[in-house]
């Protein structure tokens, strides 16, 4: 089983033992997700590294997503507007706020318990998994779902 990608050292490291080169931009990109600590698009990705001063072509940036995602090394998340890039690749879930769209890593251990009758009820033994919540941040927009 791999190492699991927990810092900005341990996803630079994955990289080189993979034998991708490390250039200037996909550094630039792991550091900033890294720095950012939640989910980004592409132009957002783009748009924060241009306003930080580093030069990086919008081809660049999804051309090294896609090598980043592909490898396990960043995350990619496919939405219904689009993808969205993290800095967590091993297994996690995600907590969704509904109001501000905000998707939130957690790492969520389910008791033994309900794996192993998830494991009787289905016939299939759990290796790993992960869980989507989707929640709201304010009671105002909890009470307007509501209604």
């Amino acid at each position: 089983m791999k190492k699991p990608i927990r810092s900005l050292e341990d996803a630079v490291d994955r990289c080189q033992m993979l034998g991708m080169r490390l250039s200037k931009q996909r550094r630039f990109i792991l550091e900033l997700l890294w720095q950012a600590k939640e989910h980004l698009s592409a132009r957002e990705i783009y748009d924060r590294l241009n306003q930080q001063g580093k030069e990086i072509g919008h081809t660049s940036v999804y051309q090294n997503l896609e090598a980043l995602s592909e490898q396990g090394i960043i995350e990619c998340i496919d939405r219904a507007d689009g993808r969205l890039y993290g800095n967590i690749s091993d297994p996690h879930s995600h907590v969704n706020c509904l109001d501000t769209k905000q998707i939130m890593d957690v790492h969520v251990q389910l008791p033994k318990e309900l794996l192993d009758q998830i494991e009787q009820q289905t016939g299939v033994r759990i290796v790993n998994y992960s869980i989507d919540f989707y929640g709201y941040r304010t009671a105002e927009a909890l009470e307007a779902a509501i209604d």
